[in-house]
């Protein structure tokens, strides 16, 4: 997707204040500023700790805090002076929406918490994004992705059955904590349509990582098993796993009966769909390692890429395993648009396609307090 300002976001008119670091916040706020939002990105004169999570850098700037930060005006903003909080007020006062993610508390002693903010700004919505929450057992407590992976039971279904409990790849908790704030924010802005008031958000990586536990919390609710780690196979579908080809692995997600016998007929193995031990998937499951012995057989027989699309042109859910830089570089990709590309800067795209108010990149990532001097100019002449 090349650079491209439409003018016509699906947000444009909404002002943003976002104070929020490093990752959970600032995904949400970039999500709001792809569809048109007015996001002004208030960073501590230290600047956003991601500035300085590399390498790589693009000067010195980390591609961590890029990845996460477009379509963003920065400017520094230090809330421990009063100074910072005259100046928070004055961009408050023409604030649809705050996001932050100080640890509870913290605003409350600058006098910015909710109960001064809902009364000088009603028409506000403020959302809060924290480990815990401000109370409870572990009320006030810091989060990180990881920790809320490990206490939350990600951790202990994710990885192969005899290895040791193992963190997802990605910081998948803070990604959903962004997308749920994100979520709550545009549910407050279509309730403040009717009843012409804003409200608290109280988004927390604890809840967002229990929320994630599907089917596992499901199944456990269900029969009382505590889950257990499955590698690639899911609990309760099979074939639904890694397989190894002649020259790489491919994944098969059959969901259905319907799907087992298409993979039967292209592979070329009519007895597999005729086998008994095969015939639901509850029969599946049950002769789970069996089934996985013979398709790794007749899946030997092929090329990894060829078969996952003769698999998947024949309507069976099938996709070889690619390493991230193939990921971005597969033709599909390109035609989605969802690599942007402009001004020494490349990031994945908005994956929300709306037909008439697209996604665009209007700013890159700023610099810090880049745009500084411009807002506070704004906001002088306003004053006078």
């Amino acid at each position: 997707m090349p650079w491209q300002d439409t003018g016509t976001g699906a947000l444009a008119g909404l002002r943003v204040l976002d104070l929020s670091r490093v990752l959970g916040g600032p995904y949400c706020t970039q999500i709001l500023g792809d569809h048109g939002a007015d996001v002004i990105k208030a960073e501590p004169p230290t600047g956003d700790e991601t500035r300085g999570w590399g390498p790589p850098f693009e000067g010195d700037t980390a591609w961590y805090f890029r990845g996460v930060n477009r379509n963003k005006r920065g400017i520094v903003l230090d809330l421990a002076g009063d100074a910072g909080r005259e100046l928070a007020h004055a961009l408050l006062a023409d604030a649809d929406v705050l996001i932050e993610n100080f640890k509870p508390g913290t605003l409350e002693k600058w006098g910015l918490g909710w109960d001064v903010l809902s009364e000088r700004y009603p028409q506000l919505v403020h959302c809060r994004v924290s480990g815990f929450g401000a109370d409870g057992p572990l009320g006030g407590m810091p989060g990180y992705d990881a920790c809320a992976q490990a206490m939350c039971g990600l951790m202990s279904v994710n990885g192969e059955p005899t290895n040791e409990a193992t963190r997802v790849g990605l910081p998948v908790v803070d990604m959903v904590t962004g997308l749920n704030a994100a979520i709550g924010i545009l549910l407050a802005l279509q309730e403040r349509g009717r009843s012409g008031r804003g409200q608290f958000i109280d988004i927390t990586l604890y809840d967002c990582a229990l929320s994630l536990l599907h089917p596992h919390a499901a199944n456990f609710f269900g029969n009382g098993k505590i889950p257990r780690r499955t590698g690639n196979a899911h609990p309760n579908i099979a074939p639904y796993e890694t397989v190894q080809a002649a020259d790489a692995p491919v994944f098969l997600a059959v969901g259905n009966d319907r799907q087992f016998r298409t993979l039967a007929q292209v592979l070329e193995a009519p007895a597999l769909a005729d086998d008994p031990r095969y015939a639901s998937n509850a029969d599946r499951l049950a002769h789970r390692d069996a089934l996985h012995a013979s398709l790794a057989e007749l899946l030997g027989r092929h090329q990894a890429g060829d078969i996952a699309q003769r698999l998947l042109r024949a309507g069976v859910p099938a996709a070889p395993v690619f390493t991230v830089d193939a990921a971005l570089a597969q033709p599909h990709t390109v035609h989605r648009g969802m690599v942007l590309e402009g001004e020494n800067y490349r990031a994945v795209a908005s994956p929300i396609k709306l037909s008439r108010t697209p996604a665009s990149l209007r700013r890159l990532p700023p610099a810090l307090d880049a745009d500084g001097a411009a807002v506070r100019g704004t906001l002088a002449e306003r004053a006078n």
